[in-house]
């Protein structure tokens, strides 16, 4: 079995450290994941820019957390459940919607159920959307732009979600009374 070292500042390749101080300081810590992905420099370096671009994007973070929940769901990513159900919680997302998502069901709240679904929709679909997906979407008061938005989000998701997944990724004690198994 390969094991993936979950690096620090002082262990990851050089072209990697930079990326992680930037992420640390945006979370406060290093999270495992991270350390994980900074094992590669192109991977780390590219979740930079995504990152940046969604949270300085349109979404509010309750928004952008209820994306990238339902994300980790629908890739089954334990890692990432874990973690973004407390980001969410911390984000303000009222806990049904967020158990709702992790139960695969959608959130209560009718914009972040058009969300959550098109989140859901893209990613089982490979992209391959209905008009009826969008139009539910815009229906709930969103427009063209914020749809092609959510592949930003959805795009920065997968690489986090897909890291998790191949490197097996630890739970931080912090995030163990979120843990989630698909």
């Amino acid at each position: 079995m390969t094991t993936f070292p979950v690096n620090t500042i002082d262990t990851a390749p050089d072209r990697s450290k930079a990326p992680l101080k930037q992420l640390q300081a945006s979370f406060g810590m290093i999270p495992n994941i991270l350390g994980s992905m900074s094992t590669s420099p192109v991977l780390i370096n590219s979740l930079v820019g995504l990152f940046q671009n969604v949270h300085g994007g349109s979404f509010s973070e309750a928004q952008i957390q209820t994306l990238l929940l339902t994300n980790a769901v629908t890739n089954e990513c334990s890692w990432a459940v874990a973690f973004h159900t407390a980001l969410g919680l911390q984000a303000g997302l009222d806990p049904a919607d967020v158990q709702a998502i992790r139960e695969r069901r959608l959130p209560k709240d009718e914009k972040l159920a058009a969300l959550s679904a098109l989140a859901r929709s893209l990613i089982q679909k490979r992209g391959h959307l209905h008009d009826a997906d969008i139009d539910a979407f815009i229906n709930a008061g969103f427009d063209q732009e914020l749809a092609l938005e959510v592949i930003a989000v959805v795009a920065a998701s997968t690489i986090t979600n897909y890291t998790g997944s191949m490197t097996k990724t630890p739970l931080e004690e912090t995030f163990r009374n979120h843990a989630w198994k698909p």
